[in-house]
C-alpha cells in the first residue's frame, strides 16, 4: 500500500521560507499525480497547488508567485518551496497522491499532515 511521509514543517516568521517534503513509497511514482492541500483550524481544507505526472502545475490564488511545487521521481519525492510566508499560511500541510490506473480506477492516498506557523 501507498505510504507518504511528510517532512520540512515548523514555526517561521513572515516573510521566511520552508520547503515542505513528501517521500512516497508502494507506488509508481512517476505515474501518479500529487498535491498539496493544508487546513487551518475552522476552516475547510483547501487545495493548495498540484503537479501532474507529466509535470503541469497548478497553484491556489492565494499562493501564485510564492510557492512552488515540484518533483524528483528518481526519489520520489514530491516538494512545495514556500516564499514569502504570510500569517494566513499558517496550517497542516497535506500531501497527496493520487493513483489513476484507469479513470473508473482512481485512489487517494495522504500523508499524516505537517504543521506550519507562521508568526513573528
Amino acid at each position: 500500500q501507498v505510504q507518504l511521509v511528510e517532512s520540512g514543517g515548523g514555526l517561521v516568521q513572515p516573510g521566511g521560507s520552508l520547503r515542505l517534503s513528501c517521500e512516497a513509497s508502494g507506488s509508481i511514482f512517476r505515474r501518479d499525480d500529487l498535491a498539496w492541500y493544508r487546513q487551518a483550524p475552522g476552516q475547510e481544507r483547501e487545495l493548495v497547488a498540484t503537479i501532474s505526472s507529466r509535470g503541469t502545475t497548478n497553484y491556489a490564488a492565494s499562493v501564485k508567485g510564492r510557492f512552488v511545487i515540484s518533483r524528483d521521481n528518481a526519489k520520489n519525492t514530491v516538494y512545495l518551496q514556500m516564499n514569502n510566508l504570510k500569517p494566513e499560511d499558517t496550517a497542516v500541510y497535506y500531501c497527496n497522491l493520487r493513483i489513476a490506473p484507469v479513470v473508473e480506477r482512481v485512489y487517494d492516498y495522504w500523508g499524516q499532515g505537517t504543521q506550519v506557523t507562521v508568526s513573528s
